[in-house]
């Protein structure tokens, strides 16, 4: 398995990769909000992308970004995890759970943290690599409850 950034070479795959995600968790986008992540993702020094391969084909993804915290060093937040249904269960998320930790710390951001659905099937994975705070509970703020933010 490899795991390195994104590469303009890689949008498509990427581009398959992020629409199921967002079809698993039934967010709708359009085109420009593709087009718009994926610039950001090869431009912005706090937001990055990755892609895992397995025999030179791309599986997985993340996204993550870095942010600055009042209490603690340097924070990472783990945007997105996303590896195709076929090679599930076959430590793709893992080693990309692992690679985002690295980079974070070795940036100056030691803290790495991500949410999830309540049901998730992954939670399973993340029970064992993260350590995890029982009973904390996630808001956002929304002015308009008409489209999901995620």
């Amino acid at each position: 398995m490899e795991i390195d950034f994104l590469t303009e070479s890689d949008r498509a795959c990427w581009e398959s990769l992020a629409r199921g995600k967002d079809t698993y968790f039934q967010v709708e986008r359009g085109d420009d909000d593709y087009e718009r992540a994926w610039r950001r993702l090869l431009d912005d020094e706090q937001a990055r992308g990755v892609a895992a391969k397995l025999d030179g084909r791309m599986v997985g993804i993340a996204h993550y970004l870095f942010h600055a915290s009042v209490w603690y060093a340097g924070r990472c937040y783990l945007a997105d995890l996303f590896v195709d249904e076929e090679v599930r269960r076959r430590g793709v998320a893992t080693a990309v759970i692992e690679w985002v930790a690295r980079d974070a710390r070795e940036h100056g951001f030691p803290g790495l943290y991500w949410n999830t659905l309540e049901d998730a099937p992954a939670r399973a994975l993340y029970d064992k690599v993260g350590k995890f705070h029982k009973g904390l509970i996630l808001y956002t703020y929304r002015r308009d409850d008409s489209r999901v933010q995620t």
